[in-house]
């Protein structure tokens, strides 16, 4: 589900509570970076901070003893329209590798314009080290000086992000206990997640995002999640060659040869090692460079997996 259309708060109630109470007493600071593992809720977390603001002296406003969102509420509304003036939302478009200057000079033209109510503005910038350098040298001519009823909330992915950006906002890391992601994905998809992933999955894949990315992709593909390993699974994507059906299946599928390496990886296996290291470049070069990946997991099935 989107994190604009989870109505619901699953954890990081402590941190919620943190920004509340700093936002009553008029001390939110107008420019910070949620940071933490991928699928961790960052992004859902601040969709609520944003709609707790945006919704105090609204109808059906939010709901702070159960940490929800009000299907009724009109902020809620805009924003799942896309309509919301109040909020601004700028992350990857679909087809490109980085945030593009343009999309900046976008925003920016849209701060400098009159607002049509005096309520707080946000603007949410989800995977900022996607930011190439051109994109946050023009965001930091507006987050250096922000007007003083506009907040920047960015989203980083525990990826590194160019100082020159990182110095200029307050870092709040993001994290879940083991405990807490298994209680949150049982609560998400409403079943114990051991009747629905193999154990190896689930040690390997620590945040509810990426279970359910998962679970998702198996039932479009009806994948057997529960009882295949991390191994046959990604022979599975790779040979039948999955990831050319759905783009989200290329992401998963890096993300899968990554955690397989771990679980082989050691100080004693030299040769595995030294080939990890020279794989993890490949991929780099892959996603910098815009090249086909059949050609790397092709290899890596061949050399790793059936080696």
């Amino acid at each position: 589900m989107e994190s604009s259309f989870q109505q619901s708060l699953f954890g990081h109630y402590e941190i919620f509570d943190k920004f509340k109470n700093l936002y009553l007493s008029k001390k939110f600071p107008n420019k910070i970076i949620l940071s933490g593992e991928k699928g961790i809720g960052k992004c859902t977390l601040a969709y609520h901070l944003i709609n707790y603001t945006l919704s105090l002296n609204e109808d059906h406003s939010y709901d702070t003893k159960n940490y929800k969102i009000n299907s009724e509420n009109k902020s809620f509304k805009l924003i799942k329209n896309k309509s919301n003036p109040n909020f601004n939302h700028i992350d990857v478009e679909e087809g490109k590798k980085n945030i593009d200057i343009n999309q900046i000079r976008d925003l920016i033209s849209n701060l400098n314009k009159t607002s049509f109510n005096k309520n707080q503005r946000f603007v949410l910038i989800d995977n900022i080290n996607l930011l190439n350098l051109n994109s946050v040298n023009a965001l930091l001519k507006i987050i250096e000086e922000p007007n003083d009823n506009i907040n920047f909330i960015l989203i980083n992915n525990n990826k590194r992000v160019l100082p020159t950006l990182k110095s200029r906002c307050i870092n709040f890391k993001i994290s879940l206990s083991r405990n807490q992601t298994i209680q949150i994905a049982k609560k998400i998809i409403n079943q114990d997640i051991y009747d629905v992933f193999n154990e190896e999955l689930i040690n390997y894949y620590t945040t509810p995002g990426q279970l359910l990315k998962i679970l998702k992709v198996s039932e479009e593909f009806k994948i057997d999640v529960k009882n295949l390993s991390l191994k046959n699974f990604l022979s599975l994507i790779i040979k039948n060659k999955l990831y050319k059906k759905d783009k989200r299946l290329i992401e998963l599928t890096y993300s899968f040869i990554e955690n397989y390496f771990r679980s082989k990886v050691n100080i004693k296996n030299v040769e595995i090692l030294n080939f990890y290291n020279l794989f993890l470049k490949k991929i780099l070069n892959t996603k910098i460079y815009n090249l086909d990946e059949e050609t790397l997991f092709m290899e890596f099935e061949d050399r790793i997996l059936n080696g």
